[in-house]
């Protein structure tokens, strides 16, 4: 039930589920994954609803599915007002998804500051507490029959439950934009502020598995399977949210340190007419350096593989040219040496293969750059440079 940040969607995709229309300009998608914690609930609360009203008989599951229902309306609710609140500053808004762990509003890029951003993320809690007090006043001013009474009493918790737990300041709850906009306005980083955030939601999930589970262990009572499966489901779900949005922030604040200039293996260029006897002087001359061949524009076309140069006789040469031992790069496959962070990114994923030239402000060439390179030093793993 959070307001996540990620790249703008543009057309539906299937994966995302079942297309329930459009709210206020947004497009709103029903998770395959829902249909299993409705069942759970059908299976669960429908005998207790049997147990309190006999006379219902097998409607007592109808019930339980009407209870189901009502609670992926708060959840819609609680999105929407996210949404909402998004679209009052502005934020593009791609979709909300209604899920297996409730659902999840998901925007465009945005530059915000941390103001907005702790309010778009605790609307939601707030909507939540909106609809518990509706229905609260209800079951209060209204003759209710006993059954419709059970349902409005269990929507009233279920919305307080959510809402509570949704604001304790953790990610990827709602409430943990909390500890990122302070740590944001404080840094001035929101990236460091997820960071912190992360840390907070991992310790909320220790701790909810250990106040349900530590307690009766140390009693030496049976621990209740289904509490401890539901519990270790929650503080699961919290961990991975916490560690993914951990991750994620820890990339962002090191896209802007890498470069294509400080990623790339340094190259010297020759033309593809060259021989394969000057290659080899050219790369004794500059040791450890990739050896790029340009096409007759004066453009990088492929690198030469040393490999196959050794492999070369000697009385062949001087007479054989040095692109019959090079593996081409892909079709405009070279990139500025200033290229950095997302800017980087975005170049590599509009071209193609796995390996590009790295020219200078004059067109000269530089360096390789390898994929392998750059995708290490996103996940802050020393890089492993190819020079043949």
């Amino acid at each position: 039930m959070s307001a996540g940040r990620g790249p703008e969607a543009t057309a539906p995709v299937r994966k995302d589920g079942i297309p329930l229309g459009r709210i206020a300009g947004v497009p709103v998608y029903l998770a395959y994954s829902w249909f299993v914690i409705a069942a759970l609930i059908v299976v669960f609360f429908g005998p207790l609803v049997g147990r309190n009203f006999p006379f219902l008989g097998a409607g007592a599951y109808a019930v339980a599915l009407g209870y189901a229902l009502l609670l992926l309306v708060s959840v819609l609710v609680h999105e929407l007002a996210h949404a909402l609140t998004a679209k009052a500053y502005r934020w593009p808004t791609a979709k909300i998804v209604l899920t297996l762990w409730g659902g999840h509003t998901q925007f465009g890029h945005v530059r915000s500051t941390p103001g907005p951003s702790l309010l778009v993320a605790l609307a939601g809690p707030a909507a939540n507490f909106v609809l518990a007090g509706v229905g609260w006043l209800i079951l209060v001013a209204v003759p209710l029959h006993p059954v419709a009474a059970l349902l409005t009493e269990i929507l009233i918790w279920a919305n307080l439950l959510v809402a509570i737990f949704n604001v304790l300041p953790g990610l990827p709850l709602d409430g943990g934009r909390i500890v990122e906009s302070a740590v944001w306005k404080a840094t001035g980083s929101q990236d460091r502020g997820t960071v912190a955030a992360g840390y907070a939601g991992r310790i909320i999930a220790a701790a909810l598995a250990a106040a349900v589970i530590l307690p009766p262990y140390l009693r030496q009572e049976d621990l209740d399977l289904q509490v401890v499966l539901l519990t270790a489901l929650v503080s699961g779900f919290l961990w991975m949210g916490a560690g993914a949005s951990i991750s994620n922030a820890r990339l962002r604040l090191r896209l802007p340190s890498i470069s294509a200039g400080s990623q790339m293996t340094p190259a010297v260029s020759v033309p593809a007419s060259t021989p394969v006897s000057a290659a080899r002087d050219v790369l004794a001359a500059h040791p450890g350096a990739a050896l790029v061949i340009t096409a007759p524009t004066g453009q990088p076309w492929a690198v030469a593989d040393t490999g196959a140069l050794a492999q070369v006789p000697a009385h062949l040469a001087a007479s054989t040219p040095v692109d019959a031992a090079a593996r081409p790069l892909a079709p405009g496959a070279y990139v500025p040496e200033a290229a950095a962070g997302s800017e980087l990114v975005e170049y590599l994923a509009k071209l193609q293969g796995s390996e590009y030239a790295v020219i200078n402000r004059d067109g000269g060439v530089v360096g390789l750059l390898t994929q392998a390179a750059v995708l290490e030093a996103m996940s802050a793993k020393p890089a492993k440079r190819r020079t043949s």
